[in-house]
């Protein structure tokens, strides 16, 4: 089993830049591919960032891509969201997600074990 904690979220003027922390205990997270999904009030929860254990392969959504940035440290059994140049439109729950091996999931119902999530709020 593992368990997911998030922190880093709060309130930021656009343009602005906030960096998301995932703790995961438990287990060790080193097979584990790693992501970051969002939900914003209304909306479904959408992907936003995906990371292999080994950290070779990155994935992005398009919204996100050339802004934000997914890392990993398996020492540390962390992972990471740096975000910066926040727009409004980036306001939602953030939430790390883990699930065994390898490979290029995206979907919500591929991870497994998810955090409880942390607020981000990017005022305008």
């Amino acid at each position: 089993q593992v368990q997911l904690t998030e922190s880093g979220g709060g309130l930021v003027q656009a343009g602005g830049s906030l960096r998301l922390s995932c703790a995961a205990s438990g287990r060790s997270i080193t097979t584990y591919t790693m992501a970051w999904f969002r939900q914003a009030p209304g909306k479904e929860r959408e992907f936003v960032a995906r990371i292999t254990w080994s950290g070779s392969t990155i994935a992005y959504a398009d919204s996100v891509k050339g802004r934000f940035t997914i890392s990993r440290d398996n020492a540390k059994n962390s992972v990471y969201l740096q975000m910066n140049s926040l727009k409004p439109e980036d306001t939602a729950v953030y939430y790390c997600a883990a699930r065994y091996f390898s490979g290029s999931y995206s979907a919500v119902d591929e991870f497994r074990y998810w955090g409880q999530g942390t607020q981000v709020t990017v005022s305008s």
